[in-house]
């Protein structure tokens, strides 16, 4: 079920950036040539987050012939579960910004962009509440930790409104800033595990679902291209 919903991830972020968010941010009095230079930064923003994130969460075994102390794996394993839920947190802090920022651009861009953040949430949630079990965590606190993590959206989503209401000038920057995050997770992290899957028993419904997302996308929006 989760590999399905990586998917149908795909089809849904990279259409809500490239068909809505993007034209959105474009077709709006923002300059474009500032509007790429934000896309370049975002992705290269991504990037460095990614590496960061990487670095941080690389440890050794026990058994690697480092020497640690009995216990360090499970000492760093802790670490590493805080980490997660503080930089989950700020992510949906986040989220909540960009989705008030899409609805206050467009009701119909609002929409699609909260479906895309959710179905890319959903697998990525299931594999944060496993990885603080395997933390230490019990079921119970890594669930309420999780929904804490979760609720950070809402923040988000009401700062992001009254921010942005009052300085709607920067609403296309912040759109151009999410299709980058949206575009560097497809491609970068999402796509990369679809092609350890290489048959065609697995292609096939890959490219199903992800054209499944993309006709959720333009379904959706084509009112709003209507008028």
């Amino acid at each position: 079920m989760v590999e399905r919903l990586v998917s149908l991830s795909v089809g849904i972020m990279l259409s809500t950036s490239l068909l809505h968010a993007l034209p959105e941010a474009f077709e709006s009095q923002a300059e474009p040539h500032t509007l790429f230079a934000v896309l370049l930064g975002g992705l290269l923003t991504f990037f460095l987050l990614e590496k960061t994130a990487i670095l941080r969460h690389s440890h050794h075994h026990e058994d690697d012939g480092h020497g640690h102390h009995h216990g360090h794996d499970k000492h760093e394993a802790g670490k590493a579960g805080w980490m997660i839920l503080v930089g989950d947190g700020l992510h949906n802090f986040t989220d909540g910004i960009l989705i008030a920022a899409a609805f206050l651009a467009d009701p119909h861009l609002g929409l699609v962009t909260g479906l895309a953040i959710i179905a890319h949430e959903i697998p990525q949630e299931i594999g944060d509440f496993i990885v603080l079990l395997n933390a230490g965590f019990s079921r119970t606190r890594a669930y309420v930790y999780n929904l804490i993590c979760s609720l950070m959206a809402v923040a988000g989503g009401i700062l992001g409104y009254v921010m942005l209401e009052r300085g709607t000038q920067w609403i296309p920057y912040v759109l151009v800033f999410a299709s980058s995050g949206f575009i560097y997770i497809a491609v970068s992290d999402l796509m990369p595990q679809m092609q350890r899957r290489a048959t065609l028993r697995e292609t096939v419904p890959q490219v199903i679902l992800i054209a499944l997302g993309v006709l959720i996308v333009v379904t959706l929006t084509s009112h709003a291209h209507s008028h």
